[in-house]
């Protein structure tokens, strides 16, 4: 695996209308690596994301994705580039069958910029990957259960055979089986050579799945570290996680 750097973000700020979210945040993501947005509610972790993804306004600072300045582009113009987003709040279709869900998020095979094959999905390799999704791939996705309907949207989501994908708060409000089978799901998607930014405030699970991390308190990025070092840090680990 090459060290290639995906993502990166320098001087990033964001709003929400007329207040100050993000402040100045620069963060990376490699080829390959698993990286974490930790920190409490309220943070800026799903901000940081919908920015990197171009969900806002209004937003500064530069944004580079596969070399390419996408600091002003639209979520569409990002997506088609190979930048997923897997938002909270499980936007599924909820009319729709699994396997219609899935026909909606489809794209083309993907090369790295070396020629080698980006990694390729089809719903055969997602069912492997979400069997519970392989067990009702006519069931509509208003009739899924919360996890179910998660599954469903990170499966989507990687349909369009993304090099990186941005996931937010994956273990949020799903039963505990379905928090591990998400932590399998993550560790098997950097195996198979996916890149991942999560946000997440669960430091088990996050701990499980990721090689670094950047901490966040009211927009800024506090502390940046391995996620070991950051398990071993019990400071930081009080002033920015603890409830």
């Amino acid at each position: 695996m090459t060290t290639q750097t995906l993502l990166e973000a320098k001087g990033l700020a964001a709003w929400y209308g007329a207040a100050q979210i993000l402040f100045d945040l620069d963060l990376h993501v490699q080829r390959g690596e698993v990286v974490a947005l930790m920190g409490r509610n309220g943070a800026g972790k799903s901000t940081t994301l919908k920015a990197l993804m171009g969900m806002l306004d209004k937003r500064r600072g530069s944004i580079s994705f596969l070399g390419n300045d996408i600091s002003r582009s639209e979520p569409h113009h990002a997506a088609r580039m190979g930048l997923a987003f897997v938002p909270e709040d499980r936007r599924v279709f909820t009319e729709l069958t699994v396997m219609e869900n899935l026909a909606v998020g489809r794209q083309p095979a993907r090369t790295w910029s070396d020629g080698t094959a980006a990694p390729q999905w089809t719903p055969e390799r997602l069912f492997d990957l979400f069997p519970n999704l392989g067990e009702m791939p006519l069931r509509p996705g208003g009739r899924m259960s919360g996890g179910e309907q998660q599954m469903l949207t990170v499966a989507r989501a990687l349909m369009g055979n993304p090099y990186l994908v941005l996931l937010d708060e994956p273990s949020e409000g799903v039963a505990p089986l379905i928090v591990e089978q998400m932590a399998n799901m993550i560790i098997e998607l950097k195996q198979q050579g996916v890149s991942i930014l999560l946000s997440e405030q669960n430091m088990h699970f996050a701990e499980l799945v990721s090689d670094r991390a950047y901490v966040l308190e009211k927009g800024q990025i506090r502390y940046q570290a391995s996620m070991e070092d950051l398990a071993a840090n019990d400071e930081v680990r009080r002033a920015y996680l603890s409830v």
